[in-house]
């Protein structure tokens, strides 16, 4: 049975006895509740509402939520951070997304392509970030928004980011756009055909049909040009590709393939990187660098700055890599095939705070324990590489973790 939420200073009264106030050192140690969930709603409800969010639009939407176990199941794994780098594009690039989106295109060609013009933007790259995001349209995530976020905010890992991202849903509703029922989207709160989290959404998102409502889940005019600004403002050039994979020369340094590693294509290519197809490296005097998805085993790419605009949209080295191999795709370029290093097993997490627990008190800090191998865990790990012999690509492995076990 939902639990309704009926909020008078009684109620809030009753419910604040015995419960700790959200954000307090406390709350982190008890387990997530309903009855601690209806504490922090309630808290939660006079804090949006002295944010300006209207009683009316608050006693809608936080009427009759409750605690999503579901949601906090799905923050606990998330497939980009969790499957090796080429299972993830087995299925983010498949036949059937590449054909899918194709189909799409040529259906949208007039509107796609008309928007993709006045922003700036490539066309079948909207349509990638339609494909990835959710099987363009297929599935928005069945998530009732307000309750993941209300859920997240309360026992997520991020409190303050959910809590956030729940007052800019609100606000959402409170102005018109969409009625609370119908905010439907994934369990992080992404929304719409091109899943966008709701604090982008007030930033991103356009009323292009002029219809008085910025509708990302049923107008594809308002989708693609909310997507289109997103991109455009993110820093997106339309003159450039995102890069291309790449062939390194034997002698290549390592250590050099790494994203706070910029040169011109120019000087990559006086360095002996050559295209792994075609006849010449993209075309471009902006700065790029060498990225190693799989480490030094696996295929190189050679990225430019529109590819940091995708992550941008996803921080994410996977997706950004998935959505430049499908939007290529989808404009009619052939299938790559790369040889990926499939006999090394992929890290969990826990195996990833052991990883950079073990870094750090080597005298390697990776600048915190947290499972995500970011850029200073990177750092770390290259330091490490090269002051034992291997090969410095930043690449963790269970057998370099096995080995740092072993190690003095």
């Amino acid at each position: 049975m939902r639990r309704s939420f009926v909020f008078s200073s009684a109620v809030l009264a009753m419910l604040l006895v015995g419960c700790a106030m959200p954000g307090n050192a406390s709350s982190a140690k008890e387990p997530p509740s309903e009855h601690g969930f209806a504490a922090w709603v309630a808290v939660f409800y006079e804090k949006a509402k002295d944010a300006g969010v209207s009683a009316a639009t608050l006693n809608t939407a936080l009427a009759d939520i409750q605690l999503n176990t579901q949601v906090l199941e799905r923050d606990a794994y998330q497939p980009e951070f969790v499957k090796p780098v080429w299972g993830y594009l087995a299925t983010a690039v498949s036949d059937t997304r590449v054909r899918n989106g194709r189909a799409k295109f040529a259906q949208h060609s007039a509107l796609l392509k008309k928007i993709a013009a006045e922003y700036e933007v490539s066309a079948p790259l909207l349509v990638a970030i339609w494909g990835l995001e959710t099987a363009y349209g297929a599935t928005f995530g069945g998530f009732n928004v307000v309750e993941a976020l209300a859920t997240l905010g309360y026992a997520g890992r991020r409190t303050e980011f959910w809590q956030q991202e729940l007052l800019a849903a609100l606000r959402i509703i409170d102005q018109g756009d969409i009625a609370a029922s119908q905010m439907i989207g994934s369990w992080a709160g992404a929304m719409g055909h091109t899943q966008f989290m709701p604090s982008s959404y007030q930033a991103r998102a356009i009323d292009y049909d002029q219809d008085g409502k910025r509708d990302i889940w049923g107008s594809y005019g308002d989708v693609f040009a909310s997507t289109a600004n997103f991109m455009q403002r993110a820093g997106w050039r339309q003159d450039e590709s995102w890069g291309a994979a790449v062939a390194l020369p034997a002698d290549f340094d390592w250590a050099l393939a790494d994203r706070s590693v910029a040169k011109t294509v120019d000087e990559w290519a006086a360095l002996g990187v050559k295209p792994r197809q075609g006849k010449s490296l993209p075309s471009s005097e902006s700065e790029a660098s060498i990225l190693l998805p799989a480490g030094h085993k696996g295929p190189a790419f050679l990225v430019l700055p529109n590819f940091r605009a995708i992550m941008r949209y996803n921080n994410s080295t996977a997706y950004a890599l998935a959505i430049s191999l499908l939007s290529d795709r989808i404009a009619g370029g052939g299938k790559q095939r790369f040889r990926w290093p499939t006999d090394q097993q992929a890290l969990t997490r826990d195996q990833r705070t052991e990883l950079q627990s073990l870094l750090t008190a080597k005298g390697f800090d990776t600048q915190g324990v947290d499972g995500i191998l970011g850029a200073n865990s990177r750092k770390a790990l290259r330091a490490w590489q090269l002051k034992t012999g291997l090969v410095p690509d930043a690449f963790a492995t269970l057998e370099q973790l096995q080995r740092l076990r072993l190690s003095p």
